[in-house]
């Protein structure tokens, strides 16, 4: 009775898997009969006969991504670089990529790397970063050419990484920082002359500027003398005119006589005081004549004269 009910099981089993078929909506199914292409099965829910369909190929309808793995490049100025990256490919005919190649993602990856290689070579290690983008469409459109056989379209292509040898690493580091240091020392020279060159200027400004102020002064203390001497000729000026205008009217002569016996008169007697002699001058002892002629000028002077000054003279 088990051994019944088992075979039953068994042979539900059988006519399930081999009898129908469910294709899902993300893929195609190739059906074979006797070995020979019959249809490609559409998802849905399929009837196969037993021992004469079978379902030969699953094909992946969505879009898929492959990795490519890094290789080693050779650029256009004979330096080596590690690349890898990623293509994205799409089966449009599920007949052609089952019967046209084994294996299309293999040979995606193949195809992806050949090209890489080939794009790699035609431009130097500086472009290979800048012409990425061009690369890519490269890469992509080349790949595109050689695959439509097989049934598949490369959607892109993405170079993921792009590094050169660890020797080159370190050399262009280095390099690196020797252009840092290179241009810090330009940045700290230039400086450096801006700032002379801005201080001599500015030394420069300063000297005009006191020079100009010097100058200034000159004219100024030159312009203030000028007008300072100008100030005293014309006083004097004046004074003399006034005085000779003076002297020019009547008694003006023995005004100016009176004066200057007046002046020697205390002028002497400051020299007496201060010298220590007991011989006098001989100009002393005319002093007397000089008196006398003061009194002879006195009897000419005006009768509104003071009495009392004819009578001091005369003693």
């Amino acid at each position: 009775m088990w051994t019944f009910l088992l075979i039953l099981i068994l042979l539900g089993v059988f006519v399930v898997t081999k009898v129908f078929i469910i294709v899902e909506m993300r893929e195609e199914v190739i059906k074979e009969r006797l070995g020979k292409y019959t249809e490609t099965l559409k998802p849905g829910f399929h009837f196969l006969i037993p021992f004469v369909d079978q379902p030969a190929y699953r094909q992946e309808m969505r879009e898929q991504v492959i990795d490519v793995p890094s290789q080693t490049c050779i650029t256009k100025d004979n330096i080596e670089v590690e690349v890898d990256g990623l293509v994205y490919v799409k089966v449009m005919d599920a007949y052609k990529a089952s019967y046209g190649i084994s294996d299309y993602k293999l040979a995606s990856v193949n195809l992806a790397q050949t090209n890489m290689r080939s794009e790699i070579g035609k431009i130097t290690l500086d472009d290979t970063f800048s012409e990425r983008e061009q690369m890519n469409e490269n890469i992509v459109r080349e790949i595109d050419k050689a695959s439509d056989p097989w049934g598949i379209k490369v959607m892109r292509y993405e170079i993921r990484n792009i590094r050169p040898s660890d020797s080159l690493i370190n050399t262009m580091e280095k390099q690196m920082e020797a252009e840092r240091a290179k241009r810090a020392e330009i940045t700290e020279s230039t400086g450096t002359r801006d700032y002379k060159k801005n201080e001599s200027q500015g030394e420069r400004q300063a000297a005009i500027l006191r020079s100009e102020a010097n100058r200034q002064k000159r004219i100024n203390e030159a312009k203030g003398r000028a007008q300072e001497i100008e100030l005293v000729a014309t006083a004097t000026a004046k004074g003399l005119r006034r005085v000779s205008e003076a002297i020019a009217k009547p008694g003006g002569d023995l005004a100016v006589k009176t004066k200057l016996i007046e002046q020697f008169i205390n002028q002497l007697g400051n020299v007496m005081d201060k010298a220590n002699v007991s011989v006098l001058p001989t100009e002393t002892a005319n002093l007397k004549t000089f008196f006398e002629g003061v009194g002879k000028i006195s009897d000419h002077t005006p009768q509104h004269a003071n009495p009392s000054t004819h009578s001091g003279g005369h003693q």
